[in-house]
């Protein structure tokens, strides 16, 4: 790079200490300058470094204070003495007092930064944990906090994490209760906290208004071992929370009509049929096929067969107590899963759904074909009862095609 003439009457000054690893960097990262000690400190030689970035000798948590300075310089290079990380070719961090100073062309506008380091008295020693630990709980979903054994916080972690909406900021002297919205001694987590002043460690939900939280209370033991208070972590996990339940909520509905699916049909059929073994309760199986479904895909199109199916799951839905599951099967093919109920009701529910599909005045006209089943009479099984079912459909359908060709053939 050509500097003007007086930033080299500069850098010939920063060059006078042999012992200063001095790096010369563009606002942009690219290195510059660097000299015999930058390559005894670093471990890089001038030519692996000239022209490339400077950021290989920045830990992942001063990267932010690089951009910072880079970003900003006339407030960053001022001249001014700090103490910070650097990285070896190897990966050892280093701790070095660093001076940064900023170089400016004619129009004494910023044109470079030249760092002059060396090694503090604890040279090639790493950095201190504590130093990594802030970085992650600044950048992580995490708020940390301690308490003594009057359950008053004494310190806290995490005032750039998102979740600190729910954890609000200088709680230190207050009592956990308040921490966590005035929950009683024997509710979570303040019920954790105690435990962990018995030296028991808990690991529970917590959920408040907007956010769920893995929380996690330990003791806190002082140099002897004894429980001198508390230290816990809250991490958010909403966000993993609310992706687990997309791909749950995937694998078991349609996409199409958001019932339930096959699979997910038989899994609580099953456990029902376990569950009334026990109890001792009837619950009835009900399967629907949507009438002349292919004839409304051939005549009127796919899209108009989609809302068809459409409609009827939403009257099925509308007809189902929320314990109770509605599904599709696959094509023309519903089910639902009645609990409590008799043969009486599975086929008053039957009727209403017919009606309701009869008084819907958007074309085209639907009507389904119904079998029904009910636990114990029908079967001591989820396969004997969809079987059951299935056959009182088929007839279901057989009877009713009967009659609309005998309707046709009266109309003739």
């Amino acid at each position: 790079m050509d500097l003007p003439r007086y930033s080299e009457e500069v850098l010939h000054a920063f060059l006078s200490d042999p012992r200063e690893a001095v790096v010369g960097y563009l606002l942009d990262g690219t290195v510059f300058l660097w000299n015999r000690a930058a390559e005894m400190l670093y471990g890089y030689t001038a030519e692996e470094m000239l022209a490339n970035s400077a950021r290989p000798l920045f830990p992942i948590y001063e990267l932010q204070n690089l951009e910072a300075v880079l970003n900003d310089p006339s407030r960053f290079a001022d001249g001014s003495l700090i103490t910070s990380e650097r990285l070896q070719k190897g990966g050892l961090k280093l701790s070095v007092c660093v001076t940064r100073s900023l170089l400016r062309n004619p129009q004494s506008q910023p044109l470079a930064i030249l760092e002059r380091a060396r090694a503090t008295p604890s040279e090639f020693s790493t950095v201190p944990a504590e130093a990594e630990l802030q970085f992650l709980v600044e950048n992580l979903p995490l708020y940390l906090w301690t308490t003594d054994r009057r359950l008053h916080i004494t310190s806290q972690w995490g005032s750039k994490a998102h979740q600190c909406e729910d954890f609000p900021h200088h709680s230190i002297g207050r009592s956990i209760q308040e921490f966590v919205h005035g929950r009683e001694a024997s509710e979570p987590p303040v019920k954790q906290h105690y435990l962990a002043l018995r030296g028991i460690s808990s690991r529970i939900e917590y959920a408040t208004a907007n956010r769920l939280y893995d929380l996690s209370i330990e003791p806190y033991r002082g140099t002897h071992g004894q429980v001198i208070g508390c230290v816990a972590m809250a991490l958010d996990i909403t966000e993993q929370r609310k992706s687990e339940d997309e791909v749950r909520y995937s694998a078991t509905h349609d996409g199409l009509t958001g019932l339930a699916n096959y699979r997910e049909f038989v899994d609580c059929l099953e456990r029902e049929v376990r569950r009334a073994d026990r109890t001792g309760q009837h619950f009835a199986v009900m399967l629907l096929d949507l009438d002349d479904l292919k004839f409304i895909n051939d005549r009127m199109g796919h899209l108009t067969g989609n809302l068809a199916l459409k409609r009827l799951a939403s009257v099925m839905k509308d007809h189902c107590r929320a314990t109770e599951l509605a599904a599709r099967f696959g094509g023309d093919e519903f089910a639902i899963l009645l609990l409590n109920a008799d043969a009486e009701r599975a086929r008053a529910v039957a009727d209403r759904i017919r009606n309701c599909l009869r008084l819907q005045k958007e074309p085209p006209a639907l009507s389904v074909s119904i079998g029904l089943s009910v636990y114990p009479e029908d079967g001591p099984g989820a396969s004997e009862l969809l079987e059951a079912a299935d056959k009182r459909l088929y007839q279901d359908k057989k009877s009713r095609a009967s009659r609309n060709s005998a309707r046709v053939g009266q109309n003739k």
